[in-house]
């Protein structure tokens, strides 16, 4: 069928071609982004394990505020989609705008937070001074200046939303980039720079995300004709703040109760030992070259499904599903496989303590045997989000972490065995694929419905 001339190339495109072609320089940009993130950690473990550990334990609080980032920048990114798709160009431009205004906003909340009650943050967790001043330090940089972190997550997912990953992949690269140049030289003091070392990381990662911030924002202004920004109408605007938040609220409290599970989950393994909470700080940095592809994947799905479900596009848009799930699931295997058979040399980058190599190989091959399961979850989840029923992901999300993985986590602690602890999330995501399968089958049926509403076969 020939293209019509003013048709976005995700209602057009060969699916495979189209998913893929989006989906490369998503995955890409992502690894790279994991690679200064476990770059960061590399050069903090060398000035000491509290160090590596108030890195690891500021997690929580990182993750909620990329939570609110990213989940106004989804709600943002199924709005903006599916109003292209529908042709309404306005309400496109509207949710471009007013997403700006709610990220500034965000920005301003996670500033008083981190300049604010980083210290008091740190001490609910450990009585270790060093772990404290460092941490303090740390979260007070990150959040405090976290104005390119959500300027981020926005102008990016602006650019995915139109297909236009390249771009998105560009400033990505670039942001991360300056975050691993930084990185020695401030934490170390190199070439005339003060040594700042834990607080030169953070530095470091600020410096990045606010280039990259102002590159995606450039890219949108000049090189994306798909979505009109406008000063004047960077404001709040009720009805397009409360759609935007119906997809993007689910997804930020399924993004936070990850902070939580991670709070309560250090809380358990440091009542073994200290060694234990960097252990998981490191787990989170390498599976990240695991997840980062996948979330890639997801990131170029998203649009796709959310496009041909508002141009009423039902094979194309089931298409996009199938194939998705499907590259998740073998992405994440070959992760499974990795942790398998070389977890001594992963944690050899980080130069761990003896306790902590030893109680590390265990923990990555344990956990490792959730990766199958959680790439499944992961399609799934955004699946309901694009469509319009992110409530699923939601409960999805609370029932993996709050209602299984910490009660799990907890009890098997009774033993007094850690390496029992580590089965948690293996038990967690195995009966989270279960419930992910059962809403990704209740969201398709919706969805069909809506087809045959709107007179076309589903």
């Amino acid at each position: 069928m020939p293209q019509k001339p003013n048709e976005n190339k995700m209602g057009v495109m060969p699916v495979g071609r189209l998913l893929f072609g989006m989906a490369i320089p998503m995955m890409f940009s992502m690894l790279f982004q994991a690679l200064y993130n476990v770059v960061d950690s590399i050069f903090v473990a060398r000035i000491g394990q509290d160090a590596l550990n108030a890195v690891s334990l500021a997690f929580p609080l990182q993750n909620l505020m990329i939570s609110v980032g990213v989940g106004t920048s989804v709600g943002m990114n199924a709005l903006l989609s599916r109003s292209l798709g529908e042709g309404k160009q306005d309400a496109a431009d509207r949710a471009a705008n007013v997403a700006i205004f709610l990220s500034l906003c965000s920005f301003a909340a996670f500033a008083v937070i981190g300049l604010g009650f980083s210290g008091l943050f740190f001490r609910s967790l450990t009585q270790n001074e060093q772990i404290i001043r460092y941490g303090s330090a740390y979260t007070g940089i990150c959040l405090g200046v976290s104005v390119g972190a959500m300027g981020q997550c926005c102008f990016e997912r602006m650019l995915q939303s139109t297909g236009r990953t390249g771009l998105s992949m560009a400033t990505q690269v670039t942001g991360a980039a300056i975050n691993i140049v930084l990185d020695p030289i401030l934490i170390f003091g190199l070439f005339g720079f003060p040594r700042m070392e834990v607080a030169g990381a953070a530095v470091a990662t600020v410096a990045g995300q606010i280039v990259a911030a102002l590159m995606a924002l450039w890219f949108n202004v000049r090189r994306n004709p798909d979505v009109r920004l406008s000063a004047r109408e960077i404001r709040w605007h009720a009805p397009t703040a409360r759609e935007i938040y119906r997809v993007g609220v689910p997804s930020i409290l399924m993004m936070s109760v990850g902070s939580v599970m991670n709070f309560f989950l250090n809380r358990i393994l440091i009542s073994f030992t200290e060694a234990a909470t960097a252990v998981f700080g490191v787990y989170f940095k390498l599976q990240s070259f695991v997840f980062m592809p996948v979330f890639g994947l997801n990131n170029a799905m998203v649009p796709i499904v959310a496009y041909n479900y508002g141009a009423a596009k039902a094979e194309r848009m089931k298409q996009t599903i199938r194939l998705a799930a499907a590259s998740a699931v073998c992405l994440m295997t070959a992760g499974l496989l990795l942790f398998q058979f070389a977890p001594g040399a992963l944690l050899g980058f980080f130069d761990p303590s003896e306790e902590m190599r030893s109680i590390g190989v265990v923990a990555l091959r344990i956990i490792s045997f959730c990766f199958p399961f959680a790439g499944f979850g992961i399609v799934s989840g955004s699946v309901c989000q694009a469509i319009g029923n992110p409530f699923h992901t939601l409960v999805i999300s609370v029932c993996r972490q709050l209602v299984v993985l910490l009660p799990s986590a907890w009890l098997l602690s009774l033993t007094g065995r850690l390496e029992w602890v580590w089965l948690a999330f293996v038990i967690a995501e195995g009966a989270s694929m279960l419930l992910s399968a059962v809403f990704l089958r209740r969201t398709l049926k919706d969805a069909d419905e809506n087809f045959r509403a709107r007179g076309v076969a589903a």
